[in-house]
């Protein structure tokens, strides 16, 4: 055999070789958008257009978490020292509503300064992954992941709990992680019972479960709503979208709404306002 009979031969190996170890992906572009969602699998940052939110003023019965989230957020866009925070409490009360209108409030206040990253409960394990794609960029980030809970059966929690800031590497300084939950714990209650009975030494097991709050520096809580600061979410919505509505009747009507749902919260109110606008053909827009 020449040479050159050796060429086709070497050309193959080369080819699986490259399909084998295929060239890295260059650096993703985190210019096009304020507001991005990662797709684990593929190891992308999808760029979000519009995000879902509500603005910051019409966030009504949360004044103070407000009030502390928006300064922690603002401490670290400015670079500096701020804490990873935990808002948790009642459904529909407002708290992943409130860290989108934080994020929108700061670019207000100074145009494309703070990034927002989803990242969805089941994607935790590659947060590590994340956190090196953001970890080079120049822009300050807020991971944000909505609905963050453990059951029995998961163990992410502690590679959570070395992302946050137990790791070797640490947290990169350009990059923040807010999360919401209905546990304050992050754990149910069942599965923190069942650590202490089962546990060689039932008080270190459940203090690493319970632990993983810990690493949220900011905890916020939030509860279900007065009647009065319902009726006050519901007039606000109605003022701002122009709805032909006296406050009576919108009182009257908005009552019987919260009865229908056994609960009075902000999603509620917002879920009324939709219905109210949608039956005098206003957009909400």
């Amino acid at each position: 055999m020449t040479h050159q009979d050796d060429i086709p031969v070497l050309e193959r190996i080369a080819n699986a070789l490259e399909r084998l170890a295929p060239a890295p992906k260059p650096a993703q572009d985190l210019s096009v958008a304020d507001a991005y969602v990662w797709h684990a699998e593929a190891e992308h940052l999808a760029p979000v257009k519009r995000v879902n939110r509500v603005e910051f003023k019409l966030l009504k019965g949360i004044d103070s978490q407000a009030d502390t989230l928006l300064q922690n957020t603002r401490q670290f866009t400015n670079g500096n020292p701020a804490n990873n925070a935990l808002l948790w409490g009642a459904r529909g009360t407002g708290k992943s509503s409130l860290v989108k209108a934080v994020h929108a409030t700061i670019n207000q206040d100074a145009v494309d300064s703070l990034l927002l990253v989803e990242i969805h409960r089941e994607d935790i394990p590659t947060l590590p992954r994340l956190l090196e794609i953001l970890r080079d960029g120049a822009r300050r980030t807020v991971i944000f992941c909505d609905d963050l809970s453990f059951d029995a059966d998961d163990a992410e929690y502690k590679s959570l709990k070395a992302v946050l800031d137990g790791g070797i590497e640490g947290r990169p300084d350009n990059v923040i992680f807010y999360a919401t939950s209905n546990r304050r714990h992050l754990m149910a209650r069942d599965m923190i019972e069942n650590e202490r009975s089962t546990a060689i030494n039932p008080s270190e097991s459940v203090e690493e479960k319970v632990s993983l709050s810990d690493r949220f520096g900011l905890w916020l809580g939030f509860h279900n709503l007065p009647q009065a600061t319902y009726f006050e979410i519901c007039e606000g919505y109605a003022a701002h979208y122009k709805l032909d509505i006296t406050n009576n009747d919108l009182r009257a009507a908005a009552l019987e709404w919260s009865m229908t749902r056994g609960a009075r919260s902000g999603r509620v109110a917002w879920q009324f306002i939709q219905d109210l606008a949608g039956k005098q053909g206003k957009r909400l827009d």
